[in-house]
């Protein structure tokens, strides 16, 4: 989708083949406009093991086993609580289980949220109960709560060209619905509300924020979320309310003035502890380099963690398991991050930058999309660096997995390396379905399809091993 470099490389080939059919052939070589482009060649031996990888992968349920224990065992795993202390110890005790090296836990603190009430209900002769989740660094409302009438916008474009004096001492209502695509393309547009309804509306007077649920379900459960408004100044009380909750607001406020009473009691609080786990399978030739797999640890709680982020941490596992028992380690260091708090401000993939940038990465991928079947493999590799990853897709090909773009994210705690420099590469979860329970009561073990998982799995440790194995330098696309 978002391959510039490579989508301009294969437009260039394209034109100048058909160019070429337009002159007189200076030889008698035929120019096949359809021919692939170049790959990097792959050793016999490592033909062998992707061959090898993907066979073991398809028949293992390794990650099956290491989510439903981490789900069962722990649960929940809000960022800085005791359950987040007690997935670190459990990630640790099955790293350890699974024979990787170096196994350790890196500290660092955290601001703590904890939403302790957070109740809604549109008063009036027939009062009506409202299902909502606080979002995350919401302040509590007034003691008792707050109670005002609610001014509707579409949009954060409304809201912010809307006068002052429409919007204060009342109660801002953004009713933006979140468009379902494979790539989770519309989450982007639709999230932005979430962390900027509060500064937004407190600048023009505003006593609270409510926005319609970032998901693409119609069910009667709101989605948690992280918001960034702190940092902006903003102080303002906030919260998600359920689809269908959002629905009969709107209509309620089409029919006249409405109010609304909302409650919202936080347990707010400085430097609580949270931390990386990290596991490595050390490289046998350039220990140095390092191959990094993400996922994060902690989870909201209303849910338990399963598809965000259980699985990714199940995947990448899995995916290294099956690499270490290969019957020799790759050349390079392939290292395991699990990152803590990510939910309410990617802290763990700010502490791993902070504490590593300046060791030489490779490549790194976080699996933070659920467990839906990988599609496409992207890469933002420089142009040098684009034939690497046309080896590395064609050996994920056998998996239903296409080429993609030049443009990829990396995933949020592979973010800050990827600012110092890391490149790094997506592979593609299909997500239709994904935020229909992302941050909600439904994002349970039932929702991973065993199926799906061992594919990620596979696709994971092909990838992971080929960046590994090779002295393939990727560099980051410009």
């Amino acid at each position: 989708m978002r391959n510039l470099a490579l989508g301009l490389a294969v437009l260039a080939f394209a034109s100048g083949a058909s160019a070429q059919q337009q002159q007189p052939p200076a030889t008698s070589v035929a120019v096949n406009p359809q021919a692939p482009p170049a790959a990097a060649p792959l050793s016999a031996e490592q033909q062998r093991n992707v061959d090898r990888l993907r066979a073991a992968a398809l028949e293992s349920d390794l990650a099956w086993d290491i989510v439903e224990d981490l789900v069962t065992e722990v649960g929940p795993r809000l960022a800085g609580s005791e359950a987040e202390a007690q997935a670190r110890d459990w990630a640790v005790a099955m790293l350890r289980e699974q024979r990787f090296t170096n196994v350790r836990t890196e500290p660092f603190t955290i601001p703590y949220w904890d939403a302790t009430r957070e109740e809604a209900h549109i008063v009036g002769a027939t009062p009506q109960p409202m299902v909502i989740a606080a979002l995350g660094g919401s302040p509590s409302t007034p003691q008792g709560g707050l109670e005002a009438e609610i001014v509707r916008f579409a949009d954060m474009a409304a809201l912010e060209a809307a006068p002052d004096d429409s919007v204060r001492g009342r109660i801002v209502f953004i009713d933006e619905r979140m468009q379902r695509t494979q790539d989770g393309s519309g989450y982007g547009a639709a999230v932005a509300k979430r962390g900027r309804c509060a500064p937004v509306a407190q600048a023009k007077g505003a006593l609270a924020c409510l926005i319609r649920s970032v998901g693409t379900d119609p069910h009667r459960f709101a989605h948690q979320g992280g918001s960034s408004r702190q940092s902006q100044g903003a102080s303002l009380p906030a919260a998600a309310i359920s689809p269908a909750d959002a629905d009969q607001l709107a209509r309620r406020v089409a029919r006249g003035a409405t109010r609304v009473h909302l409650n919202i009691e936080a347990d707010i609080r400085e430097n609580a502890p949270s931390g990386n786990v990290i596991a490595e399978i050390r490289g046998r030739e350039r220990p140095e380099e390092i191959v990094l797999l993400a996922a994060h640890l902690d989870s909201w709680d209303m849910g338990q963690g399963a598809i965000d982020d259980g699985a990714g941490v199940a995947i990448i596992t899995a995916a290294a398991q099956l690499i270490r028992d290969l019957p020799r380690r790759p050349r390079r260091t392939i290292r395991i991050l699990l990152a803590g708090a990510e939910e309410n401000g990617v802290h763990g993939g700010a502490a791993y930058a902070a504490a590593h940038a300046s060791e030489p990465h490779i490549v790194g991928a976080e699996s933070d999309f659920g467990a839906g079947r990988i599609y496409r493999f992207r890469t933002r590799f420089a142009d040098h660096a684009l034939p690497y990853g046309r080896a590395i897709q064609r050996q994920l090909a056998p998996l239903g997995i296409i080429a993609g773009d030049n443009a990829a994210s990396g995933g949020a705690d592979t973010g800050a390396m990827r600012q110092a420099g890391m490149p790094v590469a997506d592979l593609s979860q299909d997500g239709l379905d994904y935020f229909d329970y992302h941050h909600t009561p439904d994002d349970t073990l039932d929702k991973i399809d065993p199926d799906a998982l061992r594919q990620n799995v596979a696709a994971w440790a092909v990838f992971a091993y080929l960046a590994a194995d090779s002295d393939w330098v990727f560099t980051q696309a410009e």
